[in-house]
């Protein structure tokens, strides 16, 4: 088996996302067990059921790249306590029509940093809900980070050896099970 096809999705439109860093980062702890993708959702226009009959590009091709993926990192911000508007829109899109959902069966690993204390704790437990009720398969563990100076370094690496090997440890997970559960798929068909 190659290199583990992992989408990265990045709850936010930020142009300096702080959770776009921490992605990176994160990507670059398991850089050599996978090929990352960072898929954008910026361009999705809001979901609309009018628009099935002729889906618009940017949700064509943001559905075929989830779905050719082994697994799903999503980094993402808290809003209001929840998630943001525009990665919920992504995720609506990508689960219709119901016999199409590109979540159902994705192994997820979800996280997420702020400045806060609690870095994005409430707005992980909506996400790991929403993408449980639509079949995917989401890494335990919880990881709440919060975002301080010196996180990450210049180099886009995690510079605080207790938050990396944290970090370590859970992107392993993530690659281990999706890794596993691909290989017995493989081997049942």
């Amino acid at each position: 088996m190659g290199k583990l096809k992992l989408a990265v999705i990045v709850g936010s439109n930020r142009s300096e996302s702080i959770n776009r860093k921490l992605a990176e980062a994160l990507v670059g702890l398991v850089e050599t067990q996978v090929e990352a993708n960072f898929i954008r959702i910026d361009d999705l226009p809001m979901y609309n059921p009018d628009l099935e009959g002729g889906r618009p590009a940017a949700v064509r091709r943001f559905t075929e790249e989830v779905a050719a993926a082994d697994a799903l990192l999503v980094v993402t911000p808290e809003h209001n306590r929840s998630l943001p508007a525009v990665l919920k829109n992504a995720i609506d899109w990508g689960s219709k029509p119901m016999e199409s959902n590109v979540w159902k069966g994705k192994v997820a690993a979800i996280t997420g940093t702020s400045p806060g204390a609690i870095g994005t704790a409430v707005g992980q437990q909506h996400l790991r809900q929403i993408l449980g009720i639509l079949g995917s398969l989401v890494v335990g563990g919880e990881a709440y980070i919060s975002f301080k100076p010196g996180l990450i370094d210049d180099q886009g690496r995690l510079a605080e050896d207790s938050s990396r090997a944290f970090l370590q440890t859970y992107m392993d997970r993530l690659v281990d099970l999706a890794a596993r559960l691909s290989q017995t798929t493989a081997e049942a068909a």
